[in-house]
């Protein structure tokens, strides 16, 4: 169901997470939510964390927000997106290196490069006893972070199946791989709907495995078909919630993780085959390839698109101009009432600075903006770009400001 992006025409937003402050030097390292906030230091640290992430988004003219991802640890290359759920669930235990024999075939990297650096440091738990869930406090970090807002803040979190990649079973309690993914998937889905009970109306599960798996075996082998089933059960009953679905081709310490980065094979299984409203690509960093995929549907899309506009992996601050450009091709395939525009991916899983995502951010709201008064529709008001508000004004420059008559927000 539409609800966030029902009476938004070209919203801009960014995947999700977001580079800390400085400051923020704390971490949870698998303690509940609420031991965390009996620190008094962690408690004022993490809500002031919150205020500002929200705050930068909002600085920089987004319409759809996100929650930092602040609530995972600042561990080596981001490995607590996948990492925060086992720290919690019943059922794992320890850190292990993967063994060579269990990893999937395509993290193979040879020695003297980053991405084996990162996956030979990464450690996961063992599988022990059987999986059952416990409280990730996800409907209380949505709250912290709504409440700071008046804008929509879509709350997002890594698909059960994308961890189970990491995950060696040591118990006679499951026979094979696919009953760990199917009890993964029941435990995230009793979060899922504690957060739509909590009133979160925007979830974006992040990185099923299709896209991989169809390159890697064939869209149609059983495995894709499991794995399409799994993500299925794993947003059971959020009919009433805007339900997003993000994929993109890695992203440990700012990393592509594969080379075959085509999304020919599993187009069908994202816009047909498994539930959800928004499907969110990775398409800047790739120049936009496979963009012309969407032809076919372009008539008939049931889920909005939501383009990935600026990389996650380059350090250069994109310009709005850019932005404009990459949303005019889209719109070649994509109507614009079926378009959002966001980054590839987040930019805070370590190798990116804060500034240099603010001004990419901005940048996407900026480059809606550009294309939304070509097509004649309203603006939305990017502080950021306001000469008034800018830390040091030039004299003698014109400082009228700009965008608030057309202002959305």
């Amino acid at each position: 169901m539409f609800t966030t992006t029902a009476n938004l025409m070209l919203p801009s937003t960014v995947t999700g997470s977001f580079p800390r402050p400085r400051w923020f030097d704390v971490s949870m390292w698998g303690r509940p939510l609420d031991t965390c906030m009996l620190d008094v230091r962690f408690r004022e640290k993490f809500q002031d964390a919150l205020a500002v992430v929200i705050n930068d988004q909002e600085r920089a003219g987004l319409d759809i927000l996100t929650h930092g991802d602040f609530h995972v640890d600042e561990d080596m290359a981001g490995r607590a997106w996948h990492h925060y759920p086992l720290q919690r669930w019943a059922g794992f235990e320890g850190d292990y290196l993967q063994p060579e024999q269990t990893t999937a075939p395509w993290l193979h990297y040879p020695p003297g490069t980053l991405l084996n650096e990162i996956y030979t440091g990464w450690r996961w738990p063992h599988v022990v006893d059987k999986i059952e869930h416990r409280s990730l406090d996800y409907a209380k970090l949505w709250r912290m972070a709504q409440g700071k807002t008046r804008k929509p803040v879509k709350f997002g979190t890594c698909c059960s199946q994308v961890m189970a990649l990491f995950l060696d079973i040591h118990t006679p309690k499951y026979k094979d791989k696919r009953q760990v993914i199917w009890d993964m998937a029941e435990a995230m889905n009793k979060e899922l709907l504690q957060l739509r009970d909590a009133g979160c109306r925007c979830i974006q599960i992040e990185e099923p495995t299709f896209h991989f798996m169809a390159n890697t075996y064939g869209k149609d082998h059983e495995e894709v078909k499991f794995m399409v089933d799994a993500f299925n059960r794993e947003v059971q009953g959020l009919e009433d919630v805007e339900l997003w679905i993000h994929t993109c081709w890695g992203n440990p310490n700012m990393q592509r993780v594969m080379e075959d980065t085509s999304y020919a094979k599993s187009i069908e299984i994202y816009l047909e085959r498994c539930r959800g409203d928004v499907w969110t690509l990775e398409m800047r960093d790739r120049n936009q390839k496979d963009l012309e995929l969407f032809e076919p549907f372009k008539h008939d899309l049931k889920k909005k698109i939501c383009l990935g506009a600026v990389s996650h992996r380059t350090l250069q601050a994109d310009r709005p101009e850019e932005v404009a450009n990459e949303i005019r091709k889209a719109l070649k395939y994509i109507p614009v009432e079926r378009l959002i525009v966001s980054s590839d991916c987040g930019f805070g899983r370590q190798g990116c600075t804060r500034e240099i995502a603010f001004y990419k951010a901005s940048a996407i709201a900026q480059g809606c903006n550009i294309i939304r008064r070509e097509l004649g529709l309203p603006v939305t008001y990017v502080p950021a770009a306001d000469p008034r508000l800018q830390v040091d004004v030039v004299p003698g420059r014109d400082v009228a400001p700009i965008g608030l008559s057309a202002s959305k927000h």
